[in-house]
């Protein structure tokens, strides 16, 4: 498949301050969109999501009064991909298999440790995470991956689907190994078997104390990935999204974890599940584009002071 004909410009232009590219480049930060919502079971509408983050960004600040940095000063190059070809045949896994297999070829002659490379994937629903999770497991061999969600997504399948929105953490344990860790936290909705699992592998934080200590105690050279369902936040402040859950946290506490974070080894993040059209005001779209600033960041903080 040709890269230079499959990636597709958005709409929208390219985030903010970012440049349009199509290919990889070392030393640089990569965003890319992933337009799909094939498996979502309640209310669709996040492969709407990408283009509502990029549309909204110039919109906002370019400066984090959190993390006192400014999109402006970041030394690497920002580099929009622009969004996955999403087949739009009746077969849904089909669909997302292209476009998960577009970015394996896009990602294949590259490692993201030995290359200082950062993506930033934007869904779409929790599914799209499966390819940038996949990778980053592979290419860092002690990987700690950060799920932050109000579901756990450790089914294995659901409705048919064997890599839906609700198993994105079930299908990322296939690729882990021993030298890597889980940790979660925001969860507030599963199985019986799902928690059950989780309470005998220790991977789930029951309180925002004891996540932000787990993560403050992460060596600070150990590399650390976000996948990030925007479900995480309270439906009282983001309720643009397909399976809303009560109970959730707040910005403030995401904004405990970036600051933790920045001076982490942190080296790519996934943001899912906006659903722009489930939220008239518009308020989810400007939430999630804002979280989305913080997330690139303190992606580029470390290195730039």
């Amino acid at each position: 498949m040709n890269l230079h004909s499959s990636l597709k410009n958005p709409q929208t232009g390219p985030y903010d301050f970012f440049t349009y590219g199509d290919k990889i480049r070392p030393n640089s930060t990569h965003l890319i969109g992933f337009e799909y919502d094939g498996t979502a079971c309640f209310r669709k509408g996040t492969r709407l999501g990408p283009d509502a983050i990029r549309k909204d960004s110039s919109g906002i600040e370019s400066y984090s009064p959190y993390l006192d940095f400014d999109l402006e000063d970041i030394n690497e190059e920002l580099i929009d991909l622009g969004n996955l070809p999403v087949g739009d045949g009746e077969d849904q896994e089909k669909n997302w298999q292209q476009a998960t297999d577009v970015f394996f070829e896009l990602t294949e002659s590259h490692n993201l440790k030995n290359e200082n490379i950062k993506i930033v994937t934007l869904g779409g629903e929790h599914s799209i995470s499966y390819a940038p999770i996949k990778k980053y497991l592979n290419d860092f061999d002690d990987l700690v991956l950060l799920h932050l969600d109000a579901h756990a997504d450790l089914r294995d399948g659901y409705e048919g689907y064997h890599y839906s929105h609700a198993s994105i953490i079930r299908r990322s344990l296939d690729h882990m190994t021993d030298k890597h860790k889980l940790i979660q936290y925001g969860i507030r909705s599963g199985t019986k078997d799902e928690y059950t699992w989780m309470k005998e592998h220790g991977t789930l934080k029951l309180n925002l104390d004891a996540f932000i200590q787990e993560v403050k105690d992460i060596s600070d050279s150990r590399p650390i990935y976000l996948t990030l369902d925007l479900d995480y936040f309270d439906p009282a402040y983001l309720p643009g999204t397909g399976t809303p859950e009560a109970g959730g946290e707040t910005f403030h506490s995401f904004i405990k974890l970036m600051k933790i974070l920045k001076e982490k080894n942190f080296v790519g993040a996934d943001i899912v599940e906006l659903s722009p059209p489930l939220d008239a005001s518009g308020n989810s779209s400007v939430f999630a584009t804002k979280v989305t600033r913080e997330t690139i960041l303190a992606l580029n903080y470390k290195g730039n002071k």
